[in-house]
């Protein structure tokens, strides 16, 4: 298919590029990586009259650390170098983990962090992978420059706070904690998942203790001081599993009270159901998912080789 009439136009600079936004507002959209909005121009599910191309502003380039141990990353940073960044792998390691899952190669080399987040897929990697972050996103407009917590910049399917007036520039990651887990089943390798969490963890001290038998517990009395838990592919949008989330803080991690967390989990998802699993199964991928996204966590807390 072909998508219907537009006009093209390549932005010199970000102000260039809202004011291309402004001027026809509501009816223009932003082309980076491309990856969702070609496909969805083809079937013509979205007919934009003008299509702003970015990829030539400098301003949305770039991973920098900050001094707080966080990172600063720049909107047109591709999937593929998300996966192979040092400074991420060091110190977002959650971040390049959820990129090596997203899509093909192809899409990888091509897709954008901002396109993914800007179109919130709620089965997509990147977007759980920040909420659990609790990143911020920062975006420019008419109106200047702003920024939003992860957890209340995605709002439905597809549906985020950006304005249709403003670009989505940067990604503000703050120190990640040691203790991550991230997991995901998806019918192909490359497909979206059919349901995803992703975990992040941190405890009072470090585990010093031996690895307890399987299906042990209570070998460890680190308790949790805080974990944040993302489904994604669950809701209609990356949710905070936050009855898991409670059960957990302030008690010992272990195999027994991960596996408890994601008895928690999976009921209270609202996962769609389709061709490819009803929501019920969708619920049960939760639970097993969250167990093992925390035992991921766990096994990363402990001493020695993994």
């Amino acid at each position: 298919m072909k998508p219907a009439p537009f006009r093209y136009a390549r932005a010199g600079s970000l102000a260039e590029a809202i004011a291309l936004l402004a001027a026809v507002p509501g009816d223009s959209k932003v082309l980076a990586g491309g990856q969702s909005l070609v496909p969805m121009m083809n079937m013509r599910l979205v007919r934009p009259a003008v299509v702003v191309d970015v990829n030539r502003l400098r301003e949305l380039i770039g991973i920098m650390p900050t001094p707080e141990g966080g990172l600063r990353i720049g909107a047109l940073t591709r999937h593929a170098e998300l996966a192979a960044s040092p400074a991420v792998i060091e110190r977002a390691p959650l971040l390049a983990e959820a990129a090596r899952h997203v899509g093909h190669a192809a899409i990888r080399n091509q897709g954008t962090l901002g396109g993914s987040v800007a179109h919130a897929d709620p089965a997509a990697e990147l977007p759980a992978a920040l909420l659990a972050l609790d990143a911020r996103v920062r975006m420019t407009g008419p109106r200047g420059a702003r920024e939003v917590a992860a957890d209340a910049f995605f709002r439905g399917l597809l549906t985020t706070a950006l304005e249709a007036d403003e670009i989505l520039t940067a990604i503000e990651i703050p120190a990640q904690p040691p203790g991550w887990g991230f997991v995901e089943l998806a019918r192909r390798p490359g497909d979206f998942a059919l349901a995803g969490v992703a975990a992040v963890v941190r405890v009072g001290h470090p585990l010093t203790l031996p690895s307890p038998p399987r299906g042990g517990e209570g070998a460890s009395e680190a308790r949790c001081e805080m974990v944040r838990l993302v489904g994604f592919g669950v809701s209609d949008r990356p949710v905070r599993l936050t009855g898991a989330e409670r059960l957990l803080t302030g008690a010992p991690l272990d195999a027994g009270s991960a596996a408890r967390a994601g008895v928690t989990a999976g009921p209270a998802c609202d996962p769609p159901s389709d061709v490819h699993g009803s929501a019920d199964y969708r619920r049960h991928l939760a639970t097993v998912l969250t167990e093992r996204a925390l035992l991921q966590a766990l096994a990363r807390l402990r001493p020695g080789p993994r």
